[in-house]
């Protein structure tokens, strides 16, 4: 169903990460978990508001670039959308399939196994929307990919972009007290293999989009606050709260810019200009 090209794990390219190696352990510990419920609550709220501009009178050519098991874009293809799903890893691709096929969705999707730098080569026209969700941070130049999943958005179509915060990771470490994690420049702990090894500016990427020609619709933190409670714990609350909460000032400052996470969403024009 997809390309039989192999990719090792280190990707295509340098220094890129593949997760055939963790496949399951991933799935497990980061879809299925409180902060995966959080994120696709917060991101899903966007995603709505974004189909609701898009319009959805006929069906969306729609992109899941790095998609992974395809959580999200799995519930816009329940409304009738048709996805092209793109990954790294062999072994996501295929738990990504069995997981669909049980969904009933699998006659919307299609499945291409190849770098995010090389989707362009599977691609005979843009998408109305593209996901490029929590990438970029395992990629060695996310610029490079960031501006050929944008080259991929027809003009009035939209991305969504979701990357690793640099600033709430540096919070992070400070609230924890790894003030000499911090000093040393925070280098990525190997024992940590499902945290990416790097974060990213958020000033950076709104740049890079911007520098695209795109315009910027909306922001979103995405747990902006969960992650840092949970050494605290001392009130009286349930994890539905916390969903709610999260979704209640996600959008709006300081916390956006606290998020462990950030969700950014930009329209590309319809007479569409490189700057």
């Amino acid at each position: 169903m997809y390309p039989l090209a192999d990719y090792d794990n280190e990707g295509a390219v340098t220094g890129d990460r593949n997760f055939d190696d963790i496949a399951h352990k991933f799935v497990k510990n980061i879809y299925g978990s409180g902060k995966g419920d959080i994120r696709q609550a917060v991101v899903w709220q966007d995603l709505e508001s974004i189909l609701k501009q898009l319009g959805e009178s006929t069906p969306l050519d729609i992109l899941d670039a790095g998609g992974g098991l395809a959580q999200l874009s799995q519930q816009i293809a329940h409304r009738g959308h048709n996805v092209t799903l793109c990954d790294l890893s062999s072994q996501m691709l295929a738990l990504a399939e069995k997981d669909i096929d049980e969904a009933g969705l699998l006659a919307q999707y299609r499945f291409v196994h190849a770098p995010v730098q090389e989707i362009a080569q599977h691609m005979d026209k843009q998408s109305d929307l593209i996901l490029f969700h929590a990438v970029m941070e395992w990629l060695e130049n996310p610029k490079e990919a960031l501006d050929v999943i944008l080259s991929q958005v027809k003009p009035g179509g939209i991305a969504s972009v979701m990357f690793y915060n640099q600033n709430g990771l540096l919070f992070k470490n400070l609230i924890c007290g790894n003030l000499t994690h911090v000093e040393e420049g925070m280098p990525h702990r190997k024992r940590f293999k499902l945290q990416p090894q790097k974060g990213l500016q958020p000033e950076d990427v709104y740049q890079w989009i911007d520098d695209a020609g795109f315009n910027i619709l909306g922001k979103s933190g995405v747990r902006t606050f969960h992650d840092y409670m949970k050494d605290t714990r001392t009130g009286e609350y349930t994890f539905e709260q916390v969903v709610a909460m999260e979704q209640k000032f996600c959008r709006q400052e300081p916390f956006i810019s606290l998020g462990r996470y950030i969700h950014v969403y930009a329209q590309k024009p319809l007479e569409h200009n490189n700057k």
